[in-house]
């Protein structure tokens, strides 16, 4: 089980890099490493749990989206459709193949410098446009650059976010709709992996050790709030390019770790 600093810093760990271009998992997976967490079914399970914590805050925040109409709702499900079927094939396989700290490390630094020069690749233009002229061939595409986030370290917002430039958005929608596409995605996969604990989920929730779900549940659900308001921002006044150099300085930092180690 986990010691209730632990849970803390787990809960914020998930809150702060769900929704921000630098990958959750990676820094999720570090962070159980610095903290000497052994692995376990009930770690597996409370990350799932912190998860649907920070997914929660989105409906918080742009409920006035997901009751403008039933469009939004068809365009989120074509784009998770990639999702199912990727997920279902080669989740499990990916995760195999690319694996370890060397992997990651690897991928915050590619993935940082394609933040950094992401923005002088797509530029702003007068042809790009909001959510509500999204068409369901983009909303497909959008889908296909998320599978790619199946990849440790790769991030599941980052992906969607330049999928959605790279298919007409503007980045402040863009943004908006990796938000969105997350709720579906999120709870889908999560939905998948709880099945495999199904034996152990009431013992689980409502068990001696619940308290800690639910801390880390809290944390990561209102860390959450204050993340999405924070990048919207700070992607409106600056861009992508510092969670690129973000990226590249902490891979490069573990490289160098694992060097020495």
């Amino acid at each position: 089980m986990l010691e209730t600093f632990q849970t803390i810093i787990l809960g914020i760990t998930e809150g702060i890099t769900e929704f921000l271009p630098i990958s959750s998992t990676a820094h999720l997976i570090m962070g159980r490493y610095l903290l000497s967490i052994n692995s376990s079914e009930f770690l597996n399970f409370f990350i799932i749990f912190i998860q649907l914590g920070a997914i929660s805050a989105v409906p918080i925040l742009y409920y006035k989206r997901l009751i403008s109409g039933i469009n939004i709702y068809l365009y989120l499900i074509t784009s998770f459709i990639p999702a199912i079927i990727f997920g279902l094939l080669l989740d499990d396989l990916m995760e195999s193949i690319f694996e370890g700290y060397w992997f990651i490390a690897i991928s915050w630094i590619i993935g940082g410098v394609v933040l950094i020069k992401f923005e002088d690749w797509v530029k702003e233009s007068a042809s790009d446009h909001e959510i509500i002229k999204i068409t369901y061939l983009q909303s497909f595409k959008i889908g296909l650059y998320q599978c790619l986030a199946m990849i440790p370290g790769v991030s599941r917002s980052g992906a969607t976010i330049i999928g959605g430039r790279l298919s007409g958005l503007t980045s402040k929608s863009a943004i908006e709709y990796s938000f969105l596409l997350g709720i579906p995605t999120i709870l889908g996969a999560n939905a998948k992996k709880i099945l495999d604990y199904k034996d152990h989920v009431n013992e689980y929730l409502f068990g001696k050790y619940s308290y800690q779900l639910y801390l880390g549940y809290v944390i990561s659900f209102i860390v959450a709030l204050f993340t999405i308001k924070w990048m919207v921002a700070i992607v409106h006044r600056y861009g992508f390019k510092y969670f690129g150099y973000y990226r590249v300085i902490i891979g490069i930092s573990l490289i160098i770790y694992l060097s020495w180690k």
